[in-house]
């Protein structure tokens, strides 16, 4: 099984964007001024499956070993992980863990080339669609979040549209 992975973060600073009021009403959106507040490693696979972790800080190898045994507890077989040179993805803890589990291959994506993984474009609309959002809460957050993602799962037309956007020659989803 592929496995494109990425990470993103969501936070209190929402990018705002042309809502609807009633007429003459300008629309307000309140936010609480704060960075990010849950970072997520998501797993997207050519069947169209989306396998998440969310995290309270910025990503570390760590994190991406959690990933990994998550994603091993659920797919169940071996897998062709296809990530970033992010540090994380390089860090010493990761490579004790891949070294001990042959059943992951890892290739490469190209320095500086987000748009030949088709995870980016699932991320990119999950925080496009929380656009004038305005959490409260970090639990506000990673529910809205998680709203998002499940919306994806229930589209697998979708998910199939981030595969042809990174280029990829995917008929459907297996």
């Amino acid at each position: 099984m592929i496995v494109f992975i990425d990470e993103t973060g969501f936070s209190y600073q929402v990018e705002a964007r042309t809502t609807w009021a009633p007429k003459g009403q300008t629309p307000v959106l309140w936010t609480v001024s704060k960075r990010r507040q849950v970072s997520t490693a998501i797993g997207l696979t050519a069947s169209g499956r989306i396998y998440k972790k969310h995290f309270d800080h910025a990503i570390h190898g760590e994190d991406m070993v959690v990933l990994l045994e998550h994603l091993r507890r659920r797919v169940g077989r071996p897998m062709i992980l296809i990530w970033d040179r992010l540090q994380a993805h390089r860090s010493a803890v990761v490579k004790e863990f891949l070294a001990r589990h042959p059943e992951l291959d890892i290739e490469w994506l190209p320095k500086y080339a987000p748009e030949l993984n088709p995870e980016e474009s699932c991320h990119g609309n999950v925080k496009s669609r929380l656009s004038n959002a305005t959490p409260e809460t970090e639990k506000e957050i990673r529910e809205q979040a998680d709203r998002g993602f499940a919306r994806l799962r229930r589209r697998p037309d979708l998910v199939l549209s981030f595969f042809h956007h990174a280029g990829l020659r995917v008929k459907q989803l297996t």
